[in-house]
């Protein structure tokens, strides 16, 4: 209840006007619009839609390898450091 809006007060909606007007009816001819030109989508092969797949594929082979050796080096280092460490310490 600390922030609360005061909101104006009015004595009196204003009233919505009424009045309906009916257009006069139309004496002239008319003729329909012409029917939109149909669009065509492009085709798209099957061959086409493969080798996007393929190389998607490919691509998240590659990404998957390159993290595995990334995570394998860090391991790596991880451990010779250690290694390293404990040769240190013995001396």
């Amino acid at each position: 209840m600390l922030l609360q809006p005061k909101l104006p007060t009015t004595p009196h909606a204003p009233a919505a006007p009424t009045q309906t007007h009916e257009p006069a009816a139309c004496t002239c001819q008319h003729t329909a619009p012409p029917p939109a030109p149909r669009r065509t989508l492009p085709s798209v092969s099957t061959g086409a839609v493969a080798l996007v797949l393929v190389g998607g594929v490919v691509a998240t082979a590659l990404l998957a390898a390159v993290a595995v050796s990334a995570i394998s080096v860090a391991v790596a280092a991880a451990v010779l450091r250690s290694l390293f460490n404990n040769q240190q310490r013995n001396r």
